[in-house]
């Protein structure tokens, strides 16, 4: 088990799901009695027949009197009846002593028992009272104002069907029926194990090469979302006989059991091995044509389901939702979810993959012709990825590009999940972060794309965003940003923000240098390795200004954020970078000064009055807010 092994078999998705499904017990699970306290959610096993009728007596709707009917006949304003009105008074939980009779009326509370004998309520605000005289006003018809035994529901009636999920709507009517116990789908029990040395427990101290497992609270969440109960089994380390030894006791006490990550039968990886060893079937799908949740490992033991996910995060929700949660589903006696879809157009031209189905989350982001679907383009290993999603378009497995502009079908996440109210997209910088936190704050809802300066420029121009932060050098005026300007677009002035050379302390190579001599020194040098930033981003083209052609160590790799180039460099996967200096001083980093930009927003015309935009206008104009900006390194411009 030392040398990477390769999958045996990598096969279609729909064929993976057959194998699946043929090799397990879809359920559903057996009924178990519980509490009606304890009922909200479940899933009812049997139908519920009413055994009593409700309301269980003729019941008042109305304060007023009880009346036969007929002795109301002809009353009017100007030609009133008169009844005698006996002295019982009833209110609720009373049991009528007397009868009314014609010509006589009993006083009747709202939710009061029908004594025998009368057939309508007359409402209190039609009467006048004279001693023990009653006189109507108007006239009413048999039934008016009382809800007759068994009206609502009439006793040997099914109330509720098999299947049903119960709400507080059920709930209800099981109280109002007097029901104590009900019986539901015994909810399917999910066991969830963690594989690997490097995962670690959040709460425990970080170290490098370990990361905090994720993967479990996901999973046991979405196990919850989907009316099962988690079985959390804890982080099993690399060991074969540890993780037999566990996975026997999972087998032993849950109806479906998940293992994260151990999928690529590398040294280390040895979930795939412990399954292995499993019989009836045993292992039915290693390697599926997904993208992302590729080493998908499908597997089954005397027909319980167990499912080997891939380790990182996006591919494993991916596959979970694909594969496992409508087993989930089917074991909890629950219907199949309706898949919600929406149309939109992609934003940018996509490249996928020949030969694998690619699931490509999106965020939505309305404009003039529709909603544009933008990727979010942070690959499996992201944790934010599936949380920022509004959701994701199949790329089927012989498509190679989807085109800009080009139509497609959004499956929705969370169908029911509104749009935010301002959506930014453009440049990354750690000031917008703190001015979309002030703005969430004052109860707007807000969504930012990072896909560069010039990227957010041309969605304000198409009309895809409410607010775009750019930072764009005119190299023929010297200008920033203004002269981006179309006439559908209006500027709004932003701050001033230094970029420089950020590098550890101590590094020769680059201490006591101005940010260009350093760049001169280090470009050339194959044992400098740089961290650059995303195409289209205004550092990037500054970046590639400055380097004039040459591409230096670590040139290739790219990130989207300040940021990530900040950590990159103090984790000692590189060695300089160019960021901005708050970032640089947070991640305890020395900074060369470059140069002092402007970071601006524009926004589309036709979204001026939109109540976030001027919302984010006004909060920008704030003195608080350029307080809290010039503590954070950043500078009011002039003329602001």
């Amino acid at each position: 088990m030392t040398e990477q092994q390769q999958f045996l078999n990598v096969i279609d998705r729909d064929e993976a799901e057959r194998r699946f499904r043929r090799a397990i017990d879809p359920g559903p699970l057996g009924a178990e009695a519980v509490p009606l306290a304890e009922a909200l959610g479940r899933v009812l096993a049997e139908d519920v027949i009413a055994r009593v009728d409700v309301p269980s007596f003729d019941r008042s709707n109305y304060d007023g009197y009880s009346i036969r009917a007929a002795d109301s006949y002809g009353a009017a304003e100007e030609s009133p009846r008169r009844l005698a009105l006996l002295d019982e008074v009833l209110s609720s939980g009373i049991v009528p002593r007397g009868e009314v009779t014609p010509g006589t009326a009993v006083s009747i509370a709202t939710g009061a028992m029908l004594p025998r004998g009368a057939d309508a309520v007359m409402m209190v605000e039609h009467t006048e009272t004279d001693g023990d005289t009653l006189t109507l006003t108007r006239a009413v018809t048999p039934g008016f104002g009382v809800s007759f035994a068994g009206t609502d529901i009439a006793s040997g009636e099914t109330v509720l069907r098999i299947g049903t999920v119960l709400t507080s709507r059920e709930t209800g009517v099981l109280a109002a029926i007097g029901v104590q116990r009900v019986d539901v789908r015994r909810r399917p029990r999910v066991a969830i194990l963690s594989t690997g040395d490097e995962i670690i427990e959040p709460g425990q101290p970080m170290r490098p090469g370990l990361v905090y497992d994720s993967n479990a609270r996901i999973l046991a969440d979405a196990v919850r979302e989907l009316g099962g109960e988690p079985v959390p089994l804890g982080i099993v380390r690399d060991d074969l006989d540890e993780l037999r030894r566990r996975l026997d006791e999972a087998l032993a006490s849950a109806d479906v059991v998940l293992l994260s990550g151990g999928t690529s039968k590398g040294a280390g990886d040895l979930s795939y091995h412990a399954v292995g060893e499993l019989s009836e079937p045993g292992i039915v799908a290693h390697g599926v044509a997904l993208k992302p949740g590729k080493p998908i490992c499908l597997a089954a033991e005397r027909g319980k389901p167990v499912v080997i996910l891939p380790g990182f995060p996006t591919s494993a929700i991916f596959t979970f939702h694909e594969f496992v949660a409508p087993v989930i589903r089917s074991l909890g006696g629950r219907p199949s979810a309706a898949r919600a879809e929406i149309e939109a157009r992609m934003a940018v031209r996509v490249n996928s993959e020949v030969g694998r189905t690619e699931y490509l989350l999106v965020g939505l982001v309305p404009g003039p012709d529709g909603l544009a679907a933008y990727p979010m383009g942070k690959g499996s290993g992201a944790v934010t990825a599936f949380s920022q999603a509004d959701g994701f378009v199949t790329i089927g497995r012989h498509e190679e590009i989807v085109e800009a502009g080009a139509a497609v079908r959004v499956r929705r996440l969370a169908p029911d999940a509104p749009l935010p109210d301002l959506v930014v997209i453009g440049s990354h910088c750690v000031g917008l972060d703190y001015l979309l936190g002030q703005l969430q704050r004052r109860g707007f809802s807000t969504r930012f794309l990072a896909v560069g300066s010039t990227g957010g420029l041309q969605a304000a121009q198409r009309g895809e965003c409410d607010v775009a932060g750019i930072h764009l050098l005119d190299p023929k005026t010297g200008e920033y940003n203004r002269p981006m300007l179309t006439p559908d677009i209006e500027l709004v002035e932003g701050y001033g923000r230094l970029q420089g050379v950020v590098h550890r302390p101590g590094d020769a190579r680059l201490e006591g240098r101005t940010a260009r001599e350093a760049i001169a020194t280090v470009k050339d040098d194959p044992t400098c390795l740089m961290v650059n930033r995303n195409r289209g981003s205004g550092t990037r083209i500054l970046i590639d200004r400055l380097l004039a052609g040459a591409e230096p160590p670590g040139y290739a790799v790219q990130t989207k954020s300040h940021n990530a180039v900040a950590a990159a460099v103090a984790q000692g996967r590189a060695d300089w970078g160019v960021a901005i200096e708050w970032v640089a001083r947070q991640a305890g980093l020395a900074f060369l000064p470059l140069d002092d930009e402007h970071y601006d927003f524009v926004i589309p015309k036709t979204r001026l009055d939109r109540p976030a935009v001027v919302a984010f206008r006004r909060l920008l104009a704030e003195d608080e807010t350029h307080r809290q900006l010039e503590q954070m390194g950043f500078r009011k411009k002039e003329g602001h």
